[in-house]
């Protein structure tokens, strides 16, 4: 007699319900969530400045000099009768823009290097970590004034590729000692064996079996990091190292005679430093909450 075989339906309720992703992540990370809302605004303005912004940024209205906040000008005017509004939100493009590609190019730059330094050992390792203590020595804004002093002004596209520069060196050597940790355990991995049992070559191991497995803490830093850019950006156009006017940039807004109105025109320091306090604590929280939810170990 042949064997029957007994299918027997699983009822709905047993199969075990995985959570939404996204909803588990704004239950348990409500400061993050928060911050990355306020993330969203900024890009907002960012990107919709044209249509937001309710004046020209860089029109001069002399008219209208350090009027105060109201109806007509949100924010007030500065000391050239500029929509302080206005400029915050063009600023925005600049603070963004800078950040963004800095710490992207900061990462990935020292994503490679410490890939290829935990990955290799030896000599390799030795020389490309001593680099990384050298760099580590300097402070960070003085690293990137030495870099925007010795570099200078280049604009392609619109967009100050030495400034960027500057900004991404000082995050080089963190994300590489980052990115070396994590390499380290994942190198004795028994699918590292395999693939070299495989007879795959260095740079394919490296980009396409490690690099892809120390995504999470390059996601982490990158979010890290375009704070601290946005922060060293607004640091080095104060100094007259960064953006330069008629741009508009919140670092610049508090620079030059800015700071001779903080009686008349408190205005002029307040709302830039806001926009900076708030980008900068948004985009750490997001950061930090981000840590917790990839990190397995932050979990449990």
């Amino acid at each position: 007699m042949a064997d029957v075989a007994i299918v027997r339906s699983i009822p709905a309720d047993a199969i075990p319900h995985r959570p939404n992703p996204v909803w588990e992540f704004i239950r348990k990370e409500p400061l993050g969530f928060a911050g990355f809302l306020v993330i969203v605004l900024y890009f907002v303005f960012a990107l919709g400045a044209v249509w937001i912004a309710p004046y020209d940024p860089e029109a001069v209205d002399f008219t209208a000099m350090l009027a105060a906040p109201g109806a007509e000008h949100l924010f007030g005017t500065d000391q050239y009768g500029r929509d302080v509004f206005s400029r915050l939100v063009y600023g925005a493009r600049t603070a963004l823009g800078v950040g963004i590609l800095s710490a992207l190019a900061g990462c990935t730059i020292g994503a490679l290097i410490g890939a290829a330094s935990g990955y290799f050992g030896g000599r390799i390792d030795n020389l490309i970590q001593r680099i990384v203590d050298i760099m580590l020595a300097f402070p960070i804004i003085v690293l990137a004034m030495v870099v925007v002093a010795v570099l200078g002004k280049r604009v392609v596209f619109g967009i100050d590729v030495n400034l960027i520069a500057a900004i991404a060196l000082p995050m080089i050597p963190k994300m590489a000692r980052i990115a070396r940790s994590s390499t380290l355990s994942i190198a004795q991995m028994p699918f590292i064996d395999a693939a070299r049992a495989a007879g795959y070559g260095h740079s394919r191991i490296v980009l396409r079996h490690i690099l892809p497995n120390i995504i999470a803490p390059y996601l982490i830093m990158v979010t890290a990091f375009i704070a601290q850019a946005i922060l060293l950006e607004a640091s080095l156009s104060f100094l007259g190292l960064g953006v330069t006017e008629p741009t508009p940039a919140w670092g610049l807004m508090l620079s030059g005679t800015s700071a001779d109105f903080y009686k008349a025109a408190p205005w002029m320091i307040l709302f830039p430093g806001l926009a900076i306090t708030l980008a900068v604590f948004a985009f750490n929280l997001f950061g930090d909450s981000l840590r917790d939810w990839l990190d397995p170990k932050m979990k449990g």
